[in-house]
């Protein structure tokens, strides 16, 4: 999914573009017991539970792609095991009415969820019919296709924080006792996925709170996708890389970092320039050639080169979304103050010279 597929089905999540359809939910306590289950024909709700609801799906749809939101292909199926992708279209397909089905799911995520705490599962159903657009992105008045999909999302279930407060029929302040209350999601999911503006059965669209903690259980065992890693997890793994192959020399690591960075940057801006489709992705043979243009060691070129592929397999990063524009900003501060160190000593010098002249 491109961002701007994610645009168009978060702006529907509004009050007056809403049209989900079905809303259930299973409160699981931090012993795995289900506490409640319940469903809602959501555009019945009362308004201020519908908004509170509404937020929540949104938050699956939000954050940085390749961080926050990562789009993963299923795994290929194992002969005589059931298929999980399956599951997954009979769920959409049902739009949550099937009790069965939907049990069957919170109990797939209750038996693999490895979280120690209270949370909510919410599931909610939708259907969009996707209009037609013209070549300059003007929308037409017809359908082109329905696009069914579901939402899940993990929400945590935490205690208040203990206060006081008032009660207007005793006009008195009293001790405010501690309530469950239901926080942002911290994992979550869309599926189908929602690619060129079309249904994409073959992927779903993953989301996680914290890019350093994504859940893998998740991904492979209850949604049978092919686990991926965020982008700070791709960039952590660089930089440890690149550490470890300078001898985890804390100042000879942090100016390849910089390097490295800077030639990225480079090689980033010259495909963006040539208008490729397809990502830059951070091939062995490509770092090593980014590296080299780093003037990195041979000895460090061949410590990546012999480690590269066992780090990251097929799951390669894309060389955009690598950048650190924080690395990039410093360094360019940095170049800013030598070009400035070096102006002033060279006017020393000048004054220096017309000193001795006088």
């Amino acid at each position: 999914m491109k961002h701007r597929d994610i645009l168009e089905i978060k702006k529907r999540l509004k009050k007056d573009h809403c049209t989900i359809s079905q809303m259930r939910g299973c409160y699981v306590n931090s012993e795995k017991n289900i506490v409640a289950e319940y469903r809602e024909t959501f555009l019945n709700m009362e308004e201020s539970e519908f908004f509170k609801y509404l937020e929540i799906a949104k938050k699956v749809l939000s954050g940085t792609l390749g961080n926050n939101l990562l789009e993963l292909g299923f795994k290929k199926e194992v002969e005589g095991e059931p298929s999980i992708q399956a599951g997954l279209l009979q769920l959409k397909s049902s739009s949550l009415r099937d009790d069965g089905l939907v049990q069957g799911f919170y109990q797939s995520i209750i038996d693999t969820f490895h979280y120690q705490e209270n949370y909510l599962i919410l599931l909610f159903a939708d259907a969009y019919d996707v209009m037609a657009r013209t070549s300059d992105n003007l929308k037409l008045d017809e359908s082109e296709e329905t696009y069914e999909y579901i939402i899940g999302a993990i929400c945590p279930v935490s205690l208040s924080d203990p206060g006081l407060h008032y009660k207007e029929d005793e006009k008195r302040i009293r001790a405010h006792h501690r309530d469950w209350m239901v926080d942002a999601p911290i994992q979550g999911f869309v599926y189908p996925a929602f690619s060129d503006r079309s249904s994409d059965v073959n992927s779903l669209l993953y989301y996680t709170k914290n890019p350093r903690e994504t859940h893998v259980e998740l991904m492979e065992d209850v949604l049978g996708c092919e686990p991926i890693k965020t982008t700070q997890m791709h960039r952590e793994t660089i930089q440890s890389l690149l550490t470890e192959a300078v001898g985890f020399e804390e100042e000879k690591a942090q100016s390849l970092i910089i390097e490295f960075q800077e030639s990225l940057n480079e090689r980033v801006t010259e495909a963006a320039n040539e208008d490729v489709e397809e990502p830059f992705l951070l091939t062995s043979a490509s770092i090593q050639d980014i590296l080299s243009q780093s003037h990195a060691s041979i000895e460090v070129l061949n410590k990546i080169e012999e480690v590269y592929t066992d780090y990251f397999g097929e799951d390669l990063p894309q060389g955009d979304r690598i950048l650190d524009n924080k690395v990039l900003k410093s360094a360019q501060q940095r170049k800013k103050e030598q070009a400035l160190e070096r102006q002033v000593e060279n006017l020393m010098v000048k004054l220096e010279q017309v000193t001795e002249q006088a």
